[in-house]
C-alpha cells in the first residue's frame, strides 16, 4: 500500500471513480491525517461568505471527510497553500 506523507501528493482526480480507486491502494501518514486532525488555529479570523455550486461543495466535503478534515478547514488550507505558491 502507498502511503502519503505530504498533502501536496494527493493528485487531482478526473472522476470519483479515479479517487475510489486511488484511496484504494493508498492511505494517509498517521502523522499528517493526526496533525491535520488536532492542529488548531488560534489566529484571529474574519468571517466571510463564499457561494459554491452544490455539487462542487459536495465534492469538496466528500474529499475533506475523507481526509478527516472540516471541509472549511480545508479550504482555508488550500487557499493558504495557493497564497503562499504566489506569493513566494
Amino acid at each position: 500500500m502507498n502511503v502519503i506523507t505530504k498533502w501536496a501528493d494527493v493528485p487531482r482526480f478526473s472522476s470519483e471513480e479515479e479517487e475510489a480507486e486511488f484511496w484504494k491502494k493508498t492511505s494517509l501518514e498517521s502523522r499528517l491525517m493526526n496533525g491535520s486532525m488536532l492542529k488548531t488555529d488560534t489566529r484571529d479570523s474574519v468571517t466571510i461568505t463564499l457561494r459554491f455550486d452544490p455539487r462542487m461543495l459536495a465534492r469538496i466535503k466528500r474529499m475533506a471527510r475523507s481526509r478527516y478534515l472540516n471541509y472549511q478547514s480545508m479550504i482555508k488550507q488550500w487557499l493558504s497553500e495557493r497564497l503562499e505558491k504566489e506569493v513566494g
